[in-house]
């Protein structure tokens, strides 16, 4: 089955299940066992939160949440390291770096005032923010994920956890930073069409050849040739994205640099060609969008 990052249909957050079995034959969470559902190419669509792991945090709207391995079944203790290499916790950390939403399932847990009194519920979709390894109460080495409730969502807990500045902006001492709360409208991207993309060139930047590697894999970003949004309504179709490297994704963003007709690389300083653009046999790049980026920072200026 094709892994779904996003609501299952007829599953609305909230629902609940009995069992384990009754959560899979929904379509919510697969694995009948394992809390994390995902692999280090796909990413992970869903995890299980249920106090299983001794370093687990939960506090609402915010959960940080401990990676799977390393764990005696019978004590619930850790008694190993754990890898990021193992597929959950890869699939989190991909999850991470494309943006993909992880739906959360919370079991019955008596230390959380967010957990259901029994069975599951379906708690909607959250992010992964940050992840990172530290040594756990146990003393072995755990990785731990920061995941973040998607703000559209209905909130779980109306109190977000508490942030303790490091940063002295207040001449009577330290304290927490202050909280603006604000609106943010965001342009619903396509994560399919960008993780096709991305999958073409391997995480390999079209224009300088670089595959970034960080912890749990590569990394690429995936940028749209004429933007998206007002005024420039750029659609979001792989004919319209290309895989960059985070340096060349901003320098086209913002004009630096620009493609001529033929998808030469063109220095936007000198106007001179630095290189010709990787392109995939797949990858069918619209050439009505490359002469409407290259008019947006060239004024019609620019090499064609």
């Amino acid at each position: 089955m094709a892994r779904i990052f996003g609501h299952i249909y007829g599953q609305p957050v909230g629902s609940t299940y009995e069992n384990r079995r009754a959560l899979r034959n929904a379509g919510v969470h697969a694995p009948l066992r394992a809390g994390i559902s995902g692999t280090g190419n796909d990413g992970a669509d869903s995890i299980v939160v249920s106090g299983g792991y001794v370093d687990d945090k939960d506090y609402g709207d915010t959960i940080v949440y401990t990676g799977h391995g390393g764990r005696d079944s019978d004590t619930g203790r850790q008694v190993r390291d754990q890898e990021l290499s193992d597929p959950g916790n890869a699939g989190l950390v991909r999850a991470g770096l494309e943006g993909l939403h992880v739906r959360v399932v919370r079991g019955r847990n008596p230390d959380s005032p967010y957990a259901p009194s029994s069975g599951l519920r379906y708690d909607g979709l959250f992010r992964v923010e940050s992840y990172g390894a530290k040594v756990g109460i146990d003393g072995f080495r755990i990785w731990q994920f920061t995941l973040v409730k998607i703000p559209d969502e209905a909130p779980t807990t109306a109190t977000p956890p508490p942030l303790q500045s490091t940063i002295d902006t207040d001449t009577n001492g330290p304290g927490p930073a202050s909280v603006t709360e604000t609106v943010i409208q965001r342009i619903v991207r396509s994560s399919k069409v960008v993780q096709q993309v991305k999958a073409w060139y391997c995480h390999e930047c079209q224009v300088c050849g670089l595959a970034i590697e960080v912890a749990g894999g590569l990394y690429s970003e995936g940028a749209h040739i004429q933007a998206l949004g007002s005024p420039h309504h750029g659609p979001d179709v792989v004919e319209n994205v290309l895989c960059l490297c985070p340096n060349d994704h901003v320098r086209f963003d913002n004009g630096a640099i620009y493609l001529s007709n033929d998808l030469k690389v063109i220095d936007a300083r000198t106007d001179q060609i630095t290189g010709a653009l990787t392109v995939n046999r797949s990858h069918r790049i619209d050439p009505q969008y490359v002469a409407n980026h290259r008019a947006r920072w060239t004024t019609g200026t620019g090499r064609e």
